[in-house]
């Protein structure tokens, strides 16, 4: 069935919000420079996701408490962000190139996350795992730019692609088909990233994890045994 998307709700994922700030000039700099000149809305979604998953590296031990962690322009000046964060960036990326976009949630069960990781959180259940929607071709796409390709190798599994088309979400299965990840809810799509709810359940969920100093942790450092 075909998908349509009104004015009113066009403008509303091309605008800039508190935390996917695409009026950013952090933000516009990179999303100018990550986008292909005459390239069509399908080959840009796919360069820029790529830019989002490789250029800004997965780190989960970012404070998730702190309203900076899911903001897009905080995210592309650290070079780092979390699932959440790098969703956000990605949304506003696409949102500056003129592609409508925006942020969905879901329960992720990571069968193969870190030992380090799983201990930290006391569960291999991350809540309110962030991705994101792009409209694309008259349909809203979802991709997840979460692991860089360099963490993936690590956990052996290939990087997710994203062609602008088809559904990029996370792969089920590892390398040696193993199961590697499953969607239990899926929590929808919003304009923004509802940050201070996120921070409140972060709290909530993973108290030890929140409570603790993680900034020297690295999960590509853990994934190899370090």
């Amino acid at each position: 069935m075909t998908e349509t998307l009104n004015d009113s709700e066009r403008r509303l994922f091309l605008d800039p919000g508190e935390y996917i700030d695409s009026e950013h000039p952090s933000v516009v700099a990179f999303a100018k420079r990550h986008a292909p000149q005459g390239a069509s809305d399908r080959e840009k979604a796919s360069a820029l996701y790529k830019a989002v998953r490789d250029g800004i590296r997965y780190n989960p031990y970012v404070k998730m408490t702190t309203p900076e962690t899911f903001r897009a322009s905080s995210v592309v000046e650290a070079g780092n962000g979390y699932c959440v964060g790098k969703a956000s960036l990605y949304a506003a990326i696409c949102r500056v190139n003129g592609i409508p976009a925006r942020v969905g949630f879901a329960d992720v069960r990571n069968h193969l996350t870190t030992d380090k990781l799983r201990e930290s959180m006391g569960t291999d259940l991350f809540s309110w795992h962030g991705y994101t929607h792009v409209w694309v071709d008259g349909a809203w796409r979802k991709a997840t730019p979460t692991f860089n390709a360099s963490l993936c190798e690590k956990l052996g599994v290939k990087p997710l692609d994203f062609d602008g088309h088809g559904d990029a979400l996370l792969h089920p299965f590892d390398g040696a088909g193993r199961a590697f990840m499953q969607y239990v809810v899926d929590h929808g799509a919003f304009h923004d990233v509802p940050a201070q709810f996120l921070m409140r359940e972060m709290a909530r969920l993973y108290g030890k994890m929140t409570s603790e100093d993680l900034s020297t942790r690295d999960m590509e450092k853990e994934a190899v045994g370090g």
